[in-house]
């Protein structure tokens, strides 16, 4: 890499390349001149890449904006490009809806105008436009309010510029920002509020109305933008490197920055029914949706030094370094410790991270990014994060039971994974008190959850260890994962004819189990050698079931190996999605709910499953659509040129001839015979995969339906007897049991070592307070998976809401179950009236 290209990209940092200096001052000057010196030689190249570094290091845009100011002294024709290149881009981000290029280009040019390089008004007025553009959406005349989520999102805009330059507008045009605040205010008057009801990573299903009255997220920021305003506009974390160059700066030219356009909202539904505005509610919040949930994990003592909208601009650096660097873990973790800020917070970072990975419906990026961050954060921070990390996972601990069940899930995959990277050395001991727990109660759930999930990990034995200090722990530990094979050698004669189908099919799936017990290879070769033949034996659902529960009982000791060969005969069609549904809601399963995973982890794969493949199928259904528009557009071409040729009168032996020479001639024939036949190769392709699509279509119908009549089936007894008038029935220990209403968020840690000094009444629920019974904490499970299940598969669930209202969701259910599909769907209960 060019130096001047170092220069650009490690501006900020304290690196070889600044000879380790972190002066901001020095580092502008530095960069200023390498890039000088090479300006009149690599000009579009630099325009290219400091555009880039701007857009995807986007916590370095205020140094970007004072160096791009410095250039403006030098050559006022670059930065005209610069400005007008981020016109276009924002414009493109706009019509395309790319929300992050959206919000990183206006904090780009709110740098540009701290730095004299762009107009104020100008930047007003894309602040006008935006706001006018999300005023109408939610106009009930004028606009469509279903895409609320959109106006919303372009009012986040506006707001998240402020505290990057929301001074020197205030100082270089009072009157135009006061009219944009009068406009935000009036804004927030007419929007409706957002709920979190069903994406809140805790849930209380008595708490009914409790998120109507804390503010969303767009009230709050607006709130801290409040507070930043009637506190002159100082915060600490957002650095001024621009005043440092103030005299030179406001010698040069300030350009103009070109009209931009919003896209046209969609029209409102024809049908104004509470499905269609539903539907496309859910269309606007998917592509545009909210960027965090906070998660207050801490006690506020731990960032009471931190003004609330210093905390929104870290979590907007901490966001942006996890979204443009997650292919470059190292740097991810360096950027992430070496903000530009002043103070602390290790804290404050740990809980982005988490409010990251337990984001619903699902997180940004896999959660196995967010495991490595972690890893890398505590290596460079070996000596503070750490016992941040530890503080966070006893507080969430301390909460699990409130924990909502997909993000308990989650949380159990990552600590298990998290503890392997670290010889799964963890004090066990602070939760051997689990062992006097219930079955059912969460923490004991969750530890023999992580205990599996670690054996699956490494080994049975070297997890044993892991636990010495805590002994009695042995207890949750997985049984070791031997096959569970019934017959011998003996027993294979004549077993038809002697015992009948059921004991054959039994006999036939355990032996072929046993030869692919040695490992995961041996299975696949068992099932690609085999599978017709399964497949030809268990032909109907009722044998497919049958087929499931002998494999779960031959690896009834080994939950993974369970999981892997269900899963693999689903891929292999030996079994039907339908099928795994029936067995999971069998009364075996059925029992084990609410205290293990396994029959959960068969039925998220089953489900993932189904929806990857119409997923997968809209992706190469898109694409071929693509390559039949190309292809037509070349056969059209080759077929213009013969016919031109064909048309052209030559002269062939001094006559006139019809055609031009006969090897061109041949040749675009050939050609215009071959683009033929490639365009029919593609359309049949296209018309292929859509029949594959509308047999997936069908299929993810028919397994929905399926899953909501078996939820609803099994459900509606319990809730009956566990519920009174929406309300959970405590046990009788809860008249002996005094519940402590202090939320756990202030939960004292210990300085040193960061254990909690007192457990939450919520969480730590023993046998003589624990006031959940098992029929209740079975209910609160189950609606739990239904409501996860309802919201990661909202899009494939909204086409279908007619008929799930028609066949399942009627007035015969129950209303907590009806209640609990509505919040998955953030479809509001007045639909159901």
């Amino acid at each position: 890499m060019s130096s001047w290209r170092n220069f650009v990209l490690r501006i900020g940092e304290k690196c070889p390349e600044y000879g380790g200096n972190d002066d901001f001052k020095d580092h502008i000057e530095t960069c200023f001149g390498a890039i000088r010196r090479e300006l009149e030689y690599s000009k579009d190249d630099i325009l290219v890449f400091l555009l880039q570094c701007a857009e995807q290091l986007p916590h370095k845009i205020p140094l970007y904006g004072t160096l791009v100011g410095l250039l403006n002294l030098e050559n006022e024709d670059f930065v005209t490009k610069v400005v007008e290149n981020t016109q276009a881009n924002l414009q493109a981000a706009l019509d395309s809806g790319n929300c992050d290029r959206i919000r990183v280009l206006m904090r780009f040019l709110t740098g540009l105008m701290c730095s004299k390089v762009l107009q104020p008004s100008s930047l007003v007025v894309l602040f006008e436009t935006l706001l006018s553009s999300a005023a109408t959406t939610v106009d009930d005349d004028k606009g469509n309010p279903s895409w609320q989520a959109r106006a919303d999102f372009y009012i986040t805009c506006i707001l998240s510029c402020l505290p990057w330059g929301g001074g020197e507008l205030v100082e270089q045009v009072p009157e135009e920002i006061e009219r944009i605040m009068a406009g935000i205010q009036a804004y927030m008057s007419i929007r409706r509020h957002v709920s979190d009801t069903g994406f809140s990573v805790f849930e209380d299903i008595d708490e009914s109305n409790q998120s109507d009255n804390e503010k969303d997220f767009l009230e709050d920021l607006w709130s801290r933008v409040q507070d930043l305003s009637n506190n002159g506009w100082k915060l600490d974390s957002v650095p001024r490197p621009h005043l440092s160059f103030e005299p030179q700066l406001v010698a040069g030219k300030s350009h103009d920055f070109g009209p931009i356009s919003c896209s046209d909202q969609s029209d409102p539904p024809a049908a104004l029914s509470g499905i269609a505005f539903g539907r496309q509610k859910h269309e606007a919040e998917s592509k545009y949706p909210q960027r965090i949930r906070r998660l207050n994990i801490f006690p506020s003592s731990k960032n009471e030094d931190v003004q609330p909208i210093d905390r929104f601009v870290v979590e907007e650096y901490l966001l942006d370094v996890m979204l443009f660097l997650n292919g470059c873990r190292k740097e991810c973790a360096s950027c992430m410790v070496g903000l530009p800020v002043s103070f602390r917070y290790e804290y404050l970072m740990a809980e982005t991270i988490f409010s990251q990975l337990l984001l619903l419906p699902r997180p940004p990026f896999k959660p196995m990014y967010y495991t490595l961050v972690i890893i890398d954060l505590c290596k460079a921070l070996p000596g503070a994060f750490p016992a941040v990390v530890a503080g966070a996972v006893r507080a969430l601990f301390d909460k699990i039971s409130d924990l909502d069940m997909e993000c308990r899930t989650r949380l159990i995959l990552w600590f298990s994974h998290h503890l392997s990277n670290f010889q799964f050395i963890w004090p066990w001991e602070e939760w051997a008190h689990v062992l006097d727990l219930p079955k059912w109660a969460p923490q004991r759930v969750f530890v023999q959850e992580i205990l599996e999930r670690e054996v699956r990990l490494s080994y049975w034995d070297k997890i044993k260890q892991s636990i010495e200090s805590a002994p009695a722990l042995e207890e949750l530990l997985p049984p070791k994962g031997t096959p569970n094979f019934k017959y011998s050698s003996e027993d294979g004669d004549s077993v038809l004819a002697v015992h009948g189908f059921d004991i054959t099919l039994s006999v036939v799936v355990q032996t072929l189990l046993n030869i692919g017990s040695k490992s995961f290879t041996h299975l696949i070769t068992v099932l690609e050698r085999y599978g017709q033949v399964i497949s030809r034996i268990c032909s109907d659902q009722d044998k497919q079931v049958m087929l499931i529960t002998e494999v779960s009982s031959f690896w009834k000791n080994n939950t993974q190996m369970t999981a892997i060969a269900i899963d693999r005969m689903m891929g292999y069609r030996i079994i039907s999605n339908l099928a795994i549904v029936r067995w999971v809601f069998s009364p075996s399963n059925v029992d084990q709910f609410h205290i293990s995973d396994r029959p959960w982890e068969v039925l998220r794969n089953a489900v993932n499953k189904t929806y990857n493949r119409i997923s997968d199928l809209r992706k190469e259904m898109s694409s071929l659509k693509k390559s039949v528009l190309s292809a037509e557009e070349s056969a059209s071409k080759a077929r213009a040129e013969l016919s031109a040729a064909e048309s052209k009168l030559t002269l062939m032996d001094g006559e006139p001839v019809l055609g031009e020479n006969p090897v061109r001639m041949k040749r675009l024939k050939s050609h215009a015979d071959k683009a033929n036949e490639e365009e029919v190769s593609i359309r049949e392709s296209l018309e292929a995969k859509e029949a594959l699509f509308a047999q997936a279509v069908g299929e993810i119908e028919a397994l929905f339906i399926s899953l909501y009549k078996s939820f609803s089936s099994v459900l509606v007894e319990p809730l009956s007897d566990a519920f009174k008038d929406g309300k959970l029935r405590r046990t009788d220990a809860a008249d002996e049991m005094p519940i402590d209403d202090e939320d756990s968020s202030a939960m004292e840690l210990d300085k040193e070592n960061e254990k909690p000094k007192k457990s939450h009444a919520h969480g730590d629920r023993s046998r003589n307070g624990y006031i959940v019974g098992e029929k209740e904490q079975w209910c609160l499970s189950t609606l739990g998976y239904v409501r996860a299940f309802t919201r990661q598969y909202a899009s494939e669930i909204w086409p279908l809401v007619e008929k799930l209202d028609a066949e399942v969701l009627t007035k015969d259910v129950h209303p907590l179950f009806l209640k609990t599909v509505y919040s998955g769907l953030r479809r509001p209960m007045s639909d159901s009236v």
